[in-house]
């Protein structure tokens, strides 16, 4: 299984396995099933209420809309193309009450059109990208909000910054217009055990709280934990949970 915020074997969905070269199509999700995953999680999770950002990105329009109908707002998607797609097609409603968050790893010629469409932009890991990032949102006039991807276990097949490049990085990435850093973003590894993980959460935590008082700055957001980990990861202080087959299957 890739880690670089792209699976590519087959994903779970309600209705049993969808070939990685079929995601994205447009099975039907159940409204109860959701909601029963929702109060599970914060069953599973209390005390701790991070927002739960639902990952679409695997499925079809129809995950969005039923996922709304039982009381998911935030909904997370890494295709950039694909995305776009689906936000255009969702009812006025939908689009006008949730949250979209970019999740994945963003090539610099897709910033534009994910800029318009997405209200966070999860997984900034290069000045070249902030730096676009803000070039758009200047010219569409806006506020982007973006996490800055740390990558603290030295994955070499994942996206992320280093902690050393960041702290280096991070003036010049204050000094960009348009843009609002929120937080900060990680994923751990697939294979971590329950001490690692609650270590390298603990670390994410930490260093932000380091680049808050070095540079004077709130940073609120730390978007921590998937399907595998966020029960490690709320108890470290994520505020927020990326979670997909967690939410859409039994």
């Amino acid at each position: 299984m890739s880690q670089t915020g792209e699976y590519t074997d087959n994903h779970k969905t309600a209705e049993g396995l969808i070939p990685s070269n079929h995601w994205g199509e447009d099975v039907l999700f159940d409204k109860n099933l959701i909601e029963q995953s929702i109060l599970n999680i914060q069953n599973d999770i209390v005390p701790y209420k991070p927002r739960i950002i639902a990952v679409t990105k695997y499925y079809g329009l129809h995950a969005i809309i039923t996922g709304y109908e039982a009381g998911l707002r935030e909904f997370g998607e890494s295709r950039a193309q694909e995305a776009v797609k689906k936000i255009q097609e969702l009812p006025d409603e939908i689009k006008k009450n949730s949250t979209f968050h970019f999740i994945g790893h963003l090539q610099t010629n897709k910033v534009e059109k994910v800029v318009k469409y997405f209200d966070y932009i999860d997984s900034v890991d290069s000045l070249k990208l902030a730096r676009e990032i803000s070039k758009s949102a200047c010219r569409l006039n806006k506020s982007e909000r973006i996490l800055l991807q740390v990558n603290n276990a030295g994955e070499e097949q994942k996206s992320g910054y280093s902690k050393q490049q960041l702290r280096e990085d991070f003036p010049e990435i204050l000094k960009l217009d348009s843009i609002e850093i929120c937080g900060l973003m990680n994923m751990a590894p697939i294979d971590a055990s329950g001490e690692e993980l609650s270590a390298l959460f603990a670390d994410v935590r930490k260093f932000r709280d380091e680049l808050e008082n070095e540079f004077e700055i709130k940073l609120p957001e730390l978007s921590m934990g998937m399907t595998n980990d966020y029960k490690f990861a709320v108890k470290e202080g994520a505020t927020m949970i990326r979670l997909g087959r967690k939410l859409f299957t039994k």
